[in-house]
């Protein structure tokens, strides 16, 4: 297997792996469905660090008890426009559906709805949630807690999340205004990504474990990201960090440790998500016309310039039939299926 050739798999065969690997994990099948569906989102938007990267350890996490895969989530009492959901340990992804679910359900009527969960775990990529939401004519942000593995700036010490947040709202377009972003300078997922293919990681991504900068990952993993921005992204990422937790019950970066390093650990992910309906301003076609004007005038800047989501609603379109795995990432699924007795997934030329 060639390390630094990335190898086709068929989108239908991705999710069946992913599905019966989850499943034989404990996972039912509707929970299997939705985390596989996210996984294969975020590969097909080319964001591999949230793919089916990820995918044994989730089935690790799952079978360790980091995650439950049989959880009793339940709604905790709140105001009205607002949801506090205990996860009791499952799959982000789950947590998140029944998110949405309410979310859509609470806003008949109402300008915004917050809902807070606590007690969750990994959710994939955010940008796979807030676009659900602007598809559907809805203005999505979202916010959420990681394991510890940014240090503040400054400092050397991991205490912080990547701690994500995603932005989508409605445009004219088939796809949203989507932006989708980790705090620190790289996604923890792309160092593991790193990590696995041999690869060095870029300059001023992290420091080791005596705050010196370093490209190894190994070295960085022991050590800690750095925050995008110096200290303007710092503060942003100590105040999502807020945000995720603070009006549930979940647990800060600091006070966890994370599944990469445990996948046996109950981590407490802590999720914020805001809907706004433009409908009750001045309107979703309005809302939608400017969206777009923006993105238009931003896209006219300069001949190569993007705006936010371009490049993964690209992707996406390219990969409708199929995705594209780093052969690192084949062998670590087959020798998951191997070890569960699931068939092995098949690639394409």
């Amino acid at each position: 297997m060639n390390a630094l050739r990335p190898l086709r798999v068929g989108v239908d065969e991705a999710r069946r792996i992913a599905c019966e690997l989850l499943e034989a994990a404990g996972a039912d099948a509707d929970h299997a469905r939705c985390t596989a569906d996210s996984l294969l989102y975020a590969d097909r938007s080319g964001v591999a660090s949230h793919g089916l990267l990820r995918l044994p350890l989730y089935v690790a996490a799952a079978e360790q008890g980091g995650i439950n895969v049989d959880p009793a989530m339940r709604w905790l009492p709140t105001r009205e426009g607002a949801g506090l959901l205990e996860a009791d340990g499952a799959f982000g992804q789950v947590a998140m559906t029944e998110a949405l679910r309410y979310a859509r359900e609470q806003l008949a009527g109402r300008a915004v709805v917050v809902v807070a969960v606590q007690g969750s775990s990994h959710y994939g990529a955010g940008a796979y949630w807030t676009d659900q939401l602007a598809l559907d004519g809805y203005i999505g942000l979202c916010t959420s807690t990681t394991g510890p593995v940014v240090a503040p700036h400054g400092a050397a010490r991991a205490v912080l999340g990547t701690n994500p947040f995603s932005l989508s709202a409605p445009a004219d377009e088939q796809s949203p205004l989507s932006i989708d972003m980790a705090t620190s300078t790289g996604a923890y997922g792309k160092v593991i990504a790193a990590r696995n293919a041999g690869d060095p990681l870029p300059e001023g991504w992290a420091v080791d474990s005596r705050g010196n900068p370093t490209t190894d990952p190994e070295a960085a993993m022991s050590g800690a990201l750095t925050a995008f921005g110096g200290h303007k992204g710092s503060a942003l990422a100590v105040g999502l960090e807020a945000l995720s937790v603070v009006l549930g019950r979940s647990g800060f970066a600091f006070e966890t440790q994370d599944i990469w390093a445990n996948p046996a650990s109950r981590m407490n992910v802590g999720h914020t998500l805001i809907v706004i309906d433009p409908e009750a301003f001045t309107g979703l076609s309005h809302t939608r016309e400017r969206v777009s004007e923006l993105r238009r005038t931003v896209r006219a800047a300069g001949e190569d310039v993007l705006a936010p989501g371009d490049r993964e609603a690209a992707a996406r379109a390219q990969h409708r039939e199929h995705i594209m795995l780093a052969a690192s990432t084949v062998h670590q699924i087959q020798e998951c299926a191997a070890a569960r007795g699931v068939s092995p997934i098949t690639t394409v030329n």
